[in-house]
Protein backbone atom coordinates (compact mmCIF):
# COMPACT_ATOMS: atom_id res chain seq x y z
CA UNK A 1 0.00 0.00 0.00
CA UNK A 2 1.29 3.39 -0.76
CA UNK A 3 -0.06 6.68 -0.72
CA UNK A 4 1.84 9.51 -2.59
CA UNK A 5 0.92 13.22 -1.73
CA UNK A 6 2.21 15.48 -4.54
CA UNK A 7 1.37 18.92 -6.08
CA UNK A 8 2.57 20.99 -3.23
CA UNK A 9 5.25 23.60 -4.19
CA UNK A 10 5.27 28.13 -3.49
CA UNK A 11 2.33 29.87 -3.63
CA UNK A 12 1.63 32.84 -2.78
CA UNK A 13 -0.65 34.51 0.19
CA UNK A 14 -4.26 34.80 -1.63
CA UNK A 15 -3.15 31.86 -4.40
CA UNK A 16 -4.14 28.81 -5.19
CA UNK A 17 -2.55 25.95 -4.80
CA UNK A 18 -4.41 21.69 -5.78
CA UNK A 19 -2.46 18.47 -3.88
CA UNK A 20 -3.78 15.44 -4.69
CA UNK A 21 -2.88 11.79 -3.05
CA UNK A 22 -2.47 8.76 -4.98
CA UNK A 23 -3.42 5.57 -3.75
CA UNK A 24 -1.85 2.16 -4.82
CA UNK A 25 -1.84 -1.36 -3.47
CA UNK A 26 -5.73 -1.33 -2.78
CA UNK A 27 -8.85 0.45 -3.62
CA UNK A 28 -9.52 3.74 -2.31
CA UNK A 29 -13.39 3.07 -1.98
CA UNK A 30 -13.23 1.25 0.92
CA UNK A 31 -11.19 4.05 2.96
CA UNK A 32 -11.70 7.19 4.88
CA UNK A 33 -9.17 9.64 3.77
CA UNK A 34 -7.50 12.93 5.39
CA UNK A 35 -5.13 15.25 5.16
CA UNK A 36 -2.63 16.35 7.58
CA UNK A 37 -0.01 18.69 7.55
CA UNK A 38 3.04 19.82 9.59
CA UNK A 39 4.53 22.96 10.24
CA UNK A 40 8.25 23.37 11.13
CA UNK A 41 8.66 23.19 14.79
CA UNK A 42 5.21 22.05 15.10
CA UNK A 43 3.15 19.17 15.59
CA UNK A 44 1.16 17.11 12.67
CA UNK A 45 -2.11 19.06 12.94
CA UNK A 46 -5.82 17.44 10.96
CA UNK A 47 -6.60 19.68 8.09
CA UNK A 48 -9.83 17.78 5.86
CA UNK A 49 -11.34 14.26 6.13
CA UNK A 50 -13.85 12.90 3.52
CA UNK A 51 -16.05 10.18 4.50
CA UNK A 52 -15.66 6.84 1.71
CA UNK A 53 -18.57 7.77 0.08
CA UNK A 54 -17.14 11.28 -0.57
CA UNK A 55 -20.69 12.49 1.13
CA UNK A 56 -19.52 14.20 4.58
CA UNK A 57 -16.37 15.93 4.89
CA UNK A 58 -14.97 18.02 7.98
CA UNK A 59 -12.33 20.39 8.32
CA UNK A 60 -10.14 22.23 10.74
CA UNK A 61 -11.41 25.33 11.23
CA UNK A 62 -8.55 27.31 9.92
CA UNK A 63 -9.06 25.78 6.37
CA UNK A 64 -12.76 26.27 6.62
CA UNK A 65 -14.20 28.13 3.25
CA UNK A 66 -10.67 28.18 2.00
CA UNK A 67 -9.77 24.42 1.51
CA UNK A 68 -11.98 21.38 -0.16
CA UNK A 69 -11.34 17.91 0.27
CA UNK A 70 -12.74 15.39 -2.14
CA UNK A 71 -12.59 12.11 -4.22
CA UNK A 72 -12.45 9.91 -7.26
CA UNK A 73 -12.78 6.34 -6.10
CA UNK A 74 -12.53 4.96 -9.63
CA UNK A 75 -8.73 7.15 -9.88
CA UNK A 76 -7.82 5.92 -6.32
CA UNK A 77 -6.93 9.30 -5.82
CA UNK A 78 -7.99 12.38 -3.03
CA UNK A 79 -7.51 16.09 -3.44
CA UNK A 80 -7.01 19.06 -1.39
CA UNK A 81 -7.91 22.27 -3.18
CA UNK A 82 -6.39 25.41 -1.19
CA UNK A 83 -7.73 28.48 -1.94
CA UNK A 84 -7.03 31.86 -0.27
CA UNK A 85 -3.70 30.62 1.05
CA UNK A 86 -1.91 32.30 3.89
CA UNK A 87 1.79 32.25 4.94
CA UNK A 88 0.65 30.30 7.76
CA UNK A 89 -0.53 27.18 5.79
CA UNK A 90 3.28 26.46 5.09
CA UNK A 91 3.69 22.80 5.96
CA UNK A 92 4.68 19.59 4.85
CA UNK A 93 0.95 18.31 3.50
CA UNK A 94 0.43 14.66 4.41
CA UNK A 95 -2.39 11.91 3.04
CA UNK A 96 -3.94 8.83 5.55
CA UNK A 97 -6.45 6.61 5.23
CA UNK A 98 -8.44 4.25 7.84
CA UNK A 99 -10.48 1.76 7.26
CA UNK A 100 -13.10 1.91 9.99
CA UNK A 101 -15.88 4.43 8.83
CA UNK A 102 -16.59 7.61 10.96
CA UNK A 103 -15.40 10.95 11.31
CA UNK A 104 -11.96 11.22 12.46
CA UNK A 105 -9.60 14.16 13.16
CA UNK A 106 -6.60 12.73 15.10
CA UNK A 107 -3.69 10.77 13.07
CA UNK A 108 -3.50 8.52 15.82
CA UNK A 109 -7.38 6.89 14.00
CA UNK A 110 -5.18 6.95 10.96
CA UNK A 111 -3.78 3.61 9.75
CA UNK A 112 -1.74 5.01 6.87
CA UNK A 113 0.21 7.63 6.07
CA UNK A 114 1.95 8.56 2.98
CA UNK A 115 5.03 10.57 2.10
CA UNK A 116 4.08 14.30 2.24
CA UNK A 117 4.43 17.27 -0.23
CA UNK A 118 5.65 20.46 0.62
CA UNK A 119 3.40 23.63 0.56
CA UNK A 120 5.12 27.22 0.68
CA UNK A 121 3.00 29.93 1.19
CA UNK A 122 5.09 33.47 0.62
CA UNK A 123 3.29 36.62 1.91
Amino acid sequence: VQLQAFGGGLGQAGGSLRLSCAVSGRSSRDYVMGWFRQAPGKEREFVATIKRSGQRTDYTDSVKGRFTISRDNAKNTVYLQMNSLKPEDTAVYFCADRYTPGVAVTAREYQYFGQGTLVTVSS
